[in-house]
């Protein structure tokens, strides 16, 4: 059993350029993964990621993915996140199953695996159906039940804002174009905005035509990235909701593309995107 003064195997993976730390937790044990995801994500004086995935047994599915941000706050679910733990299990020999289930704080996800030459290229995930009460999200505005294209100040300007879980926070903000967004000033005006007592991450889009958007995020405790897949899933939801777009969209992030569809008769919404390794390693902690 390894413990926080002793190093630590890892596998730096991204999915669209969201890129995380993986800790096969069958093998590993960190003592403190706050502090630990804290440490390894700092690009300068670290492994350099947007946060830490611990891959450890579930007695509800076949794995457990425990997130923790690159400020070392744990997170409810991560979109690339969950596809880059289904090409580790598979690839590293921990599940030869091309169809399996992964515990998440936001719910157990589905996820059928694309295999080419015995890796994992492409992963499609049952993302489930996506939350609109307000309490649940949460999201305080004024009495609503549900915060669908409703006016908010942030910066003396007004926005329009729809607020989706997806197992996480999100707001999703219609802009003219993501190029010209001073993302830096307005991202954590969003997060620590006080209609969002847990903090929110904030989607920024640009509608191209009826099925392409492109997005920019801000995510809570991490900043911003280059993608968020819980975000592109909320953000066409939204896009779907506000009839800005059909149920099917493809999403332009800065890191790469992913494809969302809503399926209207189930009310849930499917991911399917790239999941990549970029190296293995081990760290002294």
């Amino acid at each position: 059993m390894k413990t926080r003064s002793d190093s630590m195997k890892f596998t730096k993976m991204h999915g669209c350029g969201n890129d995380y730390v993986y800790v096969n937790c069958f093998e590993e044990t960190i003592e403190n993964p706050n502090e630990t995801a804290k440490f390894v994500s700092d690009r300068h004086f670290g492994i350099g990621s947007d946060g830490m995935i611990c891959i450890h047994p579930s007695d509800k599915a076949d794995f457990r993915m425990a997130m923790y941000n690159s400020d070392g706050t744990e997170g409810a679910m991560c979109g690339n996140g969950v596809r880059c733990i289904a090409k580790y299990v598979y690839d590293y020999g921990l599940t030869d199953k091309t169809t399996i289930t992964i515990e998440t704080k936001g719910g157990i996800k589905e996820l059928d695996l694309t295999v080419e030459d015995g890796k994992v290229t492409w992963v499609n995930v049952d993302m489930e159906a996506p939350v609109l009460e307000a309490d649940k999200i949460p999201v305080i505005y004024d009495e609503e039940k549900k915060v669908i294209d409703k006016p908010v100040i942030v910066d003396g300007r007004e926005y329009r804002i729809t607020c989706v879980s997806m197992g996480n926070p999100h707001g999703v903000v219609f802009v003219d174009s993501v190029d010209d967004l001073d993302i830096e000033k307005l991202g954590p005006m969003f997060e620590h905005h006080p209609m969002f007592p847990d903090r929110v991450n904030t989607e920024f889009i640009q509608v191209v035509d009826d099925h392409t958007i492109r997005m920019r995020v801000w995510e809570r405790g991490a900043g911003e990235t280059l993608a968020c897949g819980t975000g592109a899933c909320a953000s066409a939801y939204a896009s779907y909701l506000n009839q800005k777009t059909g149920n099917k969209v493809l999403v332009h992030l800065l890191g790469g593309d992913l494809q969302i569809e809503y399926d209207e008769e189930k009310h849930t919404i499917f991911m399917k995107g790239p999941a990549t390794k970029v190296f293995d390693g081990e760290i002294d902690l």
